[in-house]
């Protein structure tokens, strides 16, 4: 049983799981000017100066940016920020002339998504910012996958309350309040 037991390899963490850098397939972190870099359409989030954005500049001068901001190319010039408002106004309070960030291909939908599940996991959010934020992402959520070339809608509870709920810290049924919340 000795002699049996040394000819067991055993697979490395690295190869079941991959390498310590986890991106998407050609996702590298580039430097971009401040003054390149355009808020989200309609960014429900507020972005505010105040004393934790000021610890967050000392940080950001400190040490740098440690988890870069999410991108893409904006039509006209320059990137539009789906993640990373905050981490721009530190860098500019920190006196940085640029940032780094990933620079991805996504759609309207797929930008929406990763905009409200990134500022969802912020300390305090107003409530009418969630509300918003929810709105906009059930409604990308709805877009994802459909078709225009069917007649009837969307089957299935993928763009539901529910689906939404997934990956946020708030139940489906307290969602639906959040959303009501932007119909008054």
């Amino acid at each position: 049983m000795k002699g049996s037991a040394a000819k067991i390899q055993m697979t490395s963490l690295d190869d079941l799981f991959g390498g310590a850098v986890t991106q998407a397939a050609g996702d590298q972190i580039q430097e971009i000017p401040l003054a390149e870099l355009y808020p989200f359409k309609d960014h429900p989030f507020h972005v505010v100066d105040d004393e934790k954005m000021r610890e967050m500049s000392e940080s950001v001068a400190q040490y740098g940016v440690l988890v870069p901001g999410i991108v893409r190319l904006r039509p006209e010039s320059g990137y539009e920020i789906v993640a990373g408002h905050r981490r721009k106004m530190a860098c500019e309070l920190a006196g940085k002339e640029a940032m780094p960030v990933i620079v991805r291909e996504m759609d309207n939908d797929e930008a929406t998504i990763i905009m409200v599940d990134s500022n969802l996991q912020r300390e305090r959010i107003l409530p009418s910012e969630k509300a918003f934020a929810y709105r906009m992402k059930l409604e990308a959520m709805k877009h994802q996958g459909q078709r225009t070339d069917l007649t009837s809608g969307p089957v299935g509870p993928k763009w539901s309350r529910e689906a939404v709920s997934v990956n946020s810290p708030d139940s489906a049924r307290q969602i639906q309040r959040f959303i009501r919340l932007t119909e008054l």
